[in-house]
């Protein structure tokens, strides 16, 4: 009998379920697993679920649904149970998963190549091209290497005999492999005895294939090829995956805008130039791959696409067009057209279908509507599928309407009750509907590999019938178990070569360079905004703070942008005894740090900033992406206190030094890195000329009142303090934040890094050095007479003038940098930026 947890474990009747024959009795592959479940204490299984929501936490793996109030940082869903298939079940499944991917691919070498199968009656036409997934711009191109179909995925279930059926086949960029290989880090991890005790097949062999298989396939003479995952971008909800999966495969990540088509030639835009492209996994629907031939007003395609496939020059996984084999119509053809062109008998069945565009299909339907489920015939329909025997009345007489209006867009399936499985919800093991989705990929010998493993698909909740991520369904790691003990596979390669060797740092994408200089610059933007706020709000806390150190304060707060003139009138006249004035003042600062709508709040830089560093995820490490995501949630929680800001401020400060330690400690410091450190130190030299041209400005009467916190706001009170032991003065001060070039929060310092590096780029990147913007700042800032700030009256203010026209002047070259690297390394509208020679 089982124990503990499995004890009270009921699965519906009715239902095949995956680990049990009957209760009190485990299936045999389940066994081991069982066991180890049904001895853990209900204490242990706890801590092992929470250690699987914190590592989907920590991994920031999310899957986004559109319109979910959580957005793009929407949680992946994962069940810390696996589901285990024996090793003689998945020899046969993989089989004829691997046979159904061979069917498929010849299927559209025939619908875009001789229409075979129209000819002979196999295929109704209006099933080929009634639906908006036949791509005409894409008949008669010839894919290289006679692939069409490079990756396929088909979701599969059980019936309640315990036989597998095929329920949809996913062609056109099939996703959910990623997550699978997440499910699987995470997974193996929470049981790692069971794991390695079950001799678990390994996932790295199907992506290693995955890999030589597209090099296989854009194999060139005459120079090493390029491979590149092509994504819609952050916004799709599988965006996670698909930067997951460059990084794991060694693939650039690019957009559309990435790309760019010359003389019917790929190329990316790097920050060295144009490098020919020479395939394309794309993961982007057919219809925006390309705005000249598909769809005119996609932004996120490549203009010439198609052209570049029609001459040969690039491999597209998948193939244009591919989308359209996902129509469930097509399953009640597939058995006759497998004879046809494998001449093999349909190893994996579809779910039995009836399209209604046939009428005897049309008979049958309307005359068994409670057995069967209701789909749209071509995946382009927006509909939910509806179950018949769920139709009643009124509901029912509009259906049978709909599909006499226009059957050809119906189809019918038999409704197959799904197996069930345990998944663990509210601390117990609950029965669910589960699904899986299977992966294959063309391999270099012409066949199909299947990844011996696959993504559970789990119903959201006890009774429904239908799996789907986007109405909240869960997923499972699927272990698939070996005959004998497996050795752990590796994507790394066995012996390094040359060209491998040459390619380091030469494929760094235009968009990538750009986000991380982006990154940079948010990074120094929130930094200096909290320092800031931070002196305000203890200022505002305090009962010493006097009117015109804390007026200054806020001024400078509103000249780098962080308060607006909005805020003008509530803190004008603020002092400590005015507490109506002070309560404005104090939800003002507040409302600077922590409303992500207001512009310029420090929420609203932390928004941004995570927005650049999503899109260059596969540049960072897993350390430095966790304190990314960490800092992206901080100020989360709504703050309704000045000592929950300062307790905010202080958790934001520690996350902004932890991600500075990344950059400087844990990133190559290759051209991308230069670009992070460039976005920094032009941030920094901005905001710091802002901030001290406040006090510069002041009347002489209130300027040493500011000093103290404009070093504060810096971060050199400590240096100042350790150097002078005196209270802060004026000539002391500007020395250390505008001239020691050892401060790193100094002026001169920001400028000095700049001038390194703006001249290594341009000489390692073929760009003129920008002299004209930066020296001349150099010279005067060396050049600067400090003595003339130890005169009084006229003579200082006279000094403090041509400090302000400095200081102005550096703002000005800031922003001038900034454009100026957009134009030469982001925008490739420079003179410099040359096509390489196409071999």
């Amino acid at each position: 009998m089982p124990t503990g947890i499995l004890h009270d474990y009921r699965p519906h009747s009715g239902r095949y379920d995956e680990m049990f024959v009957r209760r009190g009795e485990a299936r045999p592959h389940w066994r081991l697993f069982a066991e180890r479940l049904g001895g853990f204490p209900s204490e242990e299984l706890v801590q092992r679920a929470e250690f699987v929501r914190g590592a989907i936490e920590a991994d920031g793996v999310s899957y986004n649904v559109y319109a979910d109030p959580q957005g793009m940082r929407r949680p992946w869903e994962l069940d810390m149970l696996p589901l285990i298939i024996s090793a003689d079940e998945w020899q046969t499944l993989s089989a004829a998963i691997a046979q159904r991917a061979r069917l498929l691919n010849a299927m559209l070498a025939d619908l875009y190549g001789p229409q075979a199968l129209l000819a002979e009656g196999l295929l109704p036409p209006a099933l080929v091209f009634g639906q908006h997934a036949f791509r005409w711009p894409a008949r008669g191109i010839q894919p290289l290497g006679g692939v069409w179909l490079f990756s396929y995925a088909c979701d599969i279930a059980r019936a309640p005999d315990g036989r597998w059926w095929a329920i949809a086949d996913r062609c056109q960029g099939p996703s959910g492999a990623g997550y699978a290989l997440q499910n699987r880090i995470i997974v193996s991890r929470a049981f790692p005895v069971a794991f390695r005790d079950m001799h678990i097949h390994p996932l790295a062999s199907y992506f290693r294939a995955m890999q030589e298989s597209l090099a296989r396939l854009a194999a060139s003479a005459n120079e090493s090829p390029l491979t590149v995952l092509l994504t819609p971008g952050p916004y799709n909800e599988t965006y996670f995956e698909h930067a997951f999966l460059a990084r794991y495969l060694g693939f650039p990540l690019v957009e559309g805008q990435d790309l760019t088509v010359r003389d019917h030639t790929v190329f990316l835009k790097t920050l060295r130039g144009l490098r020919r492209v020479h395939a394309i996994l794309r993961r982007l629907d057919d219809d925006f791959c390309d705005p000249l031939e598909l769809r005119a007003d996609s932004a996120l395609g490549i203009p010439g696409m198609l052209g570049a496939l029609r001459a040969g020059r690039v491999v597209l996984a998948n193939a244009i067009g591919s989308g359209v084999l996902e129509s469930g119509a097509l399953f009640g053809f597939l058995p006759a057209i497998c004879e046809r062109l494998l001449g093999e008998k349909l190893a994996m069945p579809s779910v039995a279908s009836w399209w209604c565009g046939e009428p005897p299909a049309l008979k049958y339907v309307l005359g068994h509507l409670d057995e069967l489920v209701i789909k749209p015939a071509f995946p382009s329909m927006h509909m939910d599928a509806v179950f018949g025997h769920q139709l009643k009345g009124e509901e029912r007489r509009r259906m049978i309407e709909r599909i006499l209006a226009q059957p050809h867009a119906y189809v019918a399936q038999e409704w197959v009750r799904l197996a069930q499985a345990p998944v663990w919800r509210h601390q117990r093991l609950l029965p669910r509907s589960v699904g899986i989705r299977v992966f294959s990929c063309a391999a270099a010998d012409g066949g199909y590999i299947v990844m011996p493993g696959a993504l559970g698909r789990v119903a959201a909740n006890a009774g429904m019938e239908v799996i789907s991520m986007q109405r909240g369904g869960l997923s499972k790691d699927t272990w698939i178990q070996a005959q004998a003990p497996v050795t752990r596979a590796t994507l790394l390669k066995r012996r390094l070569g040359v060209d491998d060797l040459a390619r380091n740092g030469v494929d760094i994408p235009s968009r990538v360079g750009e986000n991380l200089f982006w990154l940079g610059r948010y990074a120094d933007r929130v930094e200096h905004g909290a320092r800031l706020l931070r002196a305000a709000l203890s200022r505002v806390a305090s009962s010493d703070a006097d009117g015109p150190n804390l007026a200054g304060l806020l001024e400078a707060a509103r000249r780098l942008g962080f308060l607006t003139d909005d805020d003008k009138e509530s803190d004008k006249d603020s002092e400590p005894a005015a507490t109506g004035a002070d309560n404005t003042l104090e939800h003002d600062l507040i409302t600077a740090l922590a409303d992500p709508g207001r512009a310029g709040s420090v929420a609203a830089n932390l928004r941004a900033l995570a927005f650049s560093a999503g899109q260059v995820r596969e540049r960072l490490s897993l350390d430095n992406w966790h304190a990314l995501n960490s800092l992206g949630q901080l100020l989360d929680t709504p703050i309704g206190s000045t000592d929950q800001a300062l307790f905010a401020i202080d958790r934001v400060m520690q996350a902004c030094i932890s991600m500075a330690g990344f950059a400087h400690d844990d990133m190559t410091r290759d051209e991308g890195w230069r670009f992070l450190i460039l976005g920094r130190r032009i941030e920094r030299l901005e905001g710091l000329a802002g901030l001290i041209l406040t006090p510069v400005e002041a009347a002489p009467d209130t300027r040493e009142q500011m000093l103290e916190w404009l070093l504060e706001a810096t971060n050199s009170i400590v240096t100042y303090r350790a150097r002078y032991r005196r209270a802060p003065e004026l000539l002391p001060a500007l020395h250390l934040i505008v001239f020691d070039r050892s401060n790193p929060h100094a002026v001169s310092f920001q400028v000095d890094i700049l001038r390194e590096y703006l001249a290594l780029t341009a000489r390692e990147l073929g760009h003129p050095y920008p002299s004209l913007m930066i020296d001349p700042l150099a010279r005067r800032l060396e050049d600067f007479d400090l003595t003339r700030f130890e005169a009084e009256d006229e003579s200082l203010e006279l000094a403090l003038g041509t400090l302000r026209t400095l200081l102005r002047e550096a703002i000005d070259c800031a922003q001038n940098l900034s454009d100026e690297v957009h134009r030469r390394y982001f925008t490739h509208t420079s003179r410099p930026m040359l096509l390489r020679r196409v071999a």
